[in-house]
Order: C-alpha cells, then structure tokens, then sequence
C-alpha cells in the first residue's frame, strides 16, 4: 500500500522543481497520487477494508486541496501536472 522509497525519490526527481525540492505543491501531489493508485490497488484485493478507505478518501481530500491551490496560483503547472498525472479527465 505504501511507496518504496526508490520509487518515491524517482517521483521527486520527475516532478521536483530544483534538486533539493521535496515539499512544493506538484511533488505532494505526484506523490499522493502514487500513494492513491497502490490503496486502489489494494482494494481490489480486499473490498471489505473498510479504514483504509478512510485514509483513501483523506488522501483524495488532500490532493483536491493543493491542486486547487496549484491552479489559483499557477494556472499552466496546473495543466501541465493534471495531464502528467492523467487525472481530473
């Protein structure tokens, strides 16, 4: 369910601004939209988890948050990520 940490270093190093960015807006979000795409995986595997569904709809909460904020702030990164990421369409 969670990311490898080789895997979430090579999410950073795809969508991080310069080299030592770990926390902008783009990289929370390639992140939490990893960490969304294995809880769905696991889902299919165990349709009864019922709290990890909690975490799962906390997680689409967060991510819906920072893309908006990306969008009021910087409307191409926002159309660039959401087409990096295949999501909102």
């Amino acid at each position: 369910m969670s990311i490898t940490k080789e895997n979430k270093k090579k999410i950073i190093s795809q969508f991080a601004i310069n080299k030592k960015d770990t926390g902008s807006a783009e990289v929370q979000i390639a992140v939490i939209s990893e960490r969304i795409i294995n809880l769905i995986d696991h889902f299919n595997n165990h349709k009864h988890d019922k709290h990890s569904k909690r975490g799962l709809l906390a997680l689409v909460n967060k991510r819906k948050k920072l893309l908006n904020y990306l969008s009021k702030k910087d409307e191409s990164k926002y159309q660039e990520i959401i087409k990096k990421l295949n999501i909102r369409g």
